[in-house]
């Protein structure tokens, strides 16, 4: 089969329940108005109501979550795990991530306790009710709607195998997909491939592709040990700095709503 017939699927699919924790490899999810259903929909705060991520502190590298219909369950060494029921209608507080602040729902004391006492200090968690819009980047928005749940700034973000390959072949120590944090991994591809992508299909689901991703010190992290190496950003800048970053994925919208399923194939409509 010639190179560009190659057929692309669907290798991986991610989803991050609690913002900058552990994320959950799942065989399908459901894409609805702020993207993955329950992806970044908790979040870590700080008392003056400022999101957490491993940025600023890579010991949450180390929580997984386990996900529940009306429950998540927190999970980090040397302290007894949590059940956190997700509270709805409790505590509304302003909570700010990035440039934006918009209205959350408090979790409880009990789960502020025990990420206070994991991460060493104050803590809290968030819940970000369906009612609250945080609206994209307008300068980047394919629609008015397009909204976004506690994910940095787009609903999904898509990355090649075959670009991590490339990336993996010039660094000492391969790293794997978990440093990037992606929902969609996308096999079949020419290494940095989807960096051409304007809008693909996924079955009855459409997707644009808005702008590269910018990368942070996460890449250095590694998810199961916390510890940091520099040389994967610090490569990655040898080759992937532009203006805005060092650039590795692609920030997406979707079009409508639906499932995405491994073993699906993407189908590329236009390019840039």
């Amino acid at each position: 089969m010639d190179e560009k017939e190659k057929i692309k699927t669907v290798s991986a699919l991610f989803i991050y329940p609690v913002k900058s924790l552990k994320g959950l490899s799942v065989q399908k999810f459901e894409i609805g108005a702020k993207g993955p259903m329950m992806d970044r929909r908790w979040m870590v705060v700080d008392k003056e109501g400022r999101f957490l991520s491993q940025r600023v502190e890579p010991k949450m590298a180390l929580i997984t979550v386990e996900l529940f219909p009306d429950k998540i369950l927190l999970k980090a060494p040397r302290v007894p795990p949590v059940i956190v029921t997700r509270a709805n209608k409790s505590e509304v507080r302003s909570v700010v991530i990035w440039k934006d602040t918009v209205d959350a729902i408090d979790q409880g004391n009990q789960a502020a306790e025990w990420l206070t006492e994991f991460l060493g200090f104050d803590a809290r968690l968030v819940f970000l009710p369906d009612e609250t819009v945080r609206k994209v980047n307008p300068k980047y928005a394919t629609a008015d709607t397009d909204q976004v749940s506690f994910a940095d700034a787009y609903p999904l973000l898509v990355i090649s195998e075959a670009s991590l390959a490339d990336l993996n072949w010039r660094l000492k120590t391969p790293i794997q997909m978990n440093r990037f944090r992606p929902n969609l991994v996308i096999s079949g591809c020419e290494p940095y491939e989807e960096d051409t992508w304007k809008r693909f299909r996924i079955g009855d689901m459409l997707f644009e592709c808005v702008k590269p991703c910018s990368r942070c010190v996460t890449v250095t992290i590694d998810q199961h040990t916390a510890e940091k190496d520099p040389e994967p950003l610090e490569v990655l800048a040898t080759y992937r700095k532009e203006e805005g970053g060092i650039m590795f994925g692609q920030n997406v919208i979707p079009k409508n709503q639906g499932i995405v399923s491994i073993g699906a194939e993407v189908k590329v409509l236009e390019t840039r």
